[in-house]
């Protein structure tokens, strides 16, 4: 999704570490000026109405510098307080990320999503002009049209806190997830077939195809999109000839697929009807992740050199 231009460059942070407030009590009042996370990254905002809804406080947001098309209710605990330390957190994100996109060729600079975007990433973001300025080059109306056909994915926010430890683990803390993991990807996928399939009383070939699709974007886009420098040299240890990413890697790494799903998929031809349903079946995946977040993710990552064990051989 493209909107208008920032005049100011935002940058990236942590998210609040502090406690929900009290029903009586709001954390932040109207006119303050706040952080406000969005996906891995935060943003300078401002309160413009505070409201208690089923006793929990809810926030306005302006995004300061940004069309006011992106203004959004959120909750607390996507918010911290403007100080000098949670701003070096957010600086030291901004640094993270600008090197990692610099490295894939992107633009470093990012746009906040709404609650429905979570973390829309452009990997041709150079190539995606904001609406409402003119395209130098003729492809301009094509590019535009499939950006406005992005799948928005809503990561939950237990989740969206699980990719910000996961980026401060591998980059601030130089930990690696230990591999191979158990359950590995291959698993997951097979574990939520078998849920749905005990839920629903059956297994339509949609999402079988839907599952295939998840595995093979993951397996491709792995070593191109989904990992950190950091991680290369233990990737190429464990993914050699004919193993499969699928059967190394578990839910850390799944979970940054959601994250670049919504671009890959823009460029594919997919009719309104079936993209509904595709929503709603990556939708109920995450649902089914983060009910199993406990079970599937590594509560401890390891040391760099810690990793053990090789990958086992894809059966095809």
């Amino acid at each position: 999704m493209v909107n208008s231009s920032k005049d100011d460059a935002a940058t990236d942070g942590d998210m609040s570490s502090g406690d929900s407030p009290p029903s009586n009590s709001s954390l932040y009042s109207e006119g303050e000026k706040v952080l406000a996370y969005h996906g891995p990254r935060i943003y300078e905002a401002k309160v413009q109405r505070v409201e208690l809804r089923k006793k929990e406080w809810r926030y306005f947001l302006h995004y300061l510098g940004w069309n006011k098309n992106w203004d959004e209710w959120v909750s607390v605990d996507r918010l911290m307080k403007c100080t000098d330390e949670n701003r070096l957190k957010q600086r030291a994100l901004e640094k993270g990320y600008v090197e990692k996109s610099s490295k894939s060729g992107r633009s470093a600079q990012a746009k906040p999503k709404n609650s429905i975007d979570a973390r829309v990433e452009k990997e041709d973001h150079k190539n995606n002009a904001p609406k409402g300025k003119k395209r130098k080059n003729d492809s301009g109306t094509k590019d535009n049209q499939s950006v406005e056909k992005v799948i928005k994915i809503q990561i939950p926010s237990t989740l969206r806190k699980q990719l910000v430890d996961d980026w401060e683990f591998v980059t601030q803390q130089d930990k690696l997830v230990k591999l191979p993991r158990s359950p590995t990807v291959d698993d997951i996928l097979t574990k939520y077939l078998e849920y749905r399939s005990k839920r629903d009383g059956t297994i339509t070939d949609s999402l079988g195809e839907v599952l295939k699709g998840i595995r093979c974007y993951f397996d491709k886009a792995l070593p191109v999109l989904l990992l950190y420098n950091k991680e290369r040299e233990q990737y190429h240890e464990f993914v050699v000839e004919n193993v499969s990413p699928s059967t190394i890697y578990g839910a850390e790494h799944l979970l940054r697929l959601f994250v670049k799903l919504p671009e890959l998929l823009a460029y594919v031809n997919i009719e309104d009807e079936t993209q509904t349903r595709l929503h709603q079946k990556l939708l109920d995946f995450l649902k089914f992740l983060q009910k199993n977040q406990s079970t599937f993710f590594v509560s401890a990552y390891e040391g760099c050199k810690g990793t053990e064990g090789k990958g086992k051989a894809k059966n095809d």
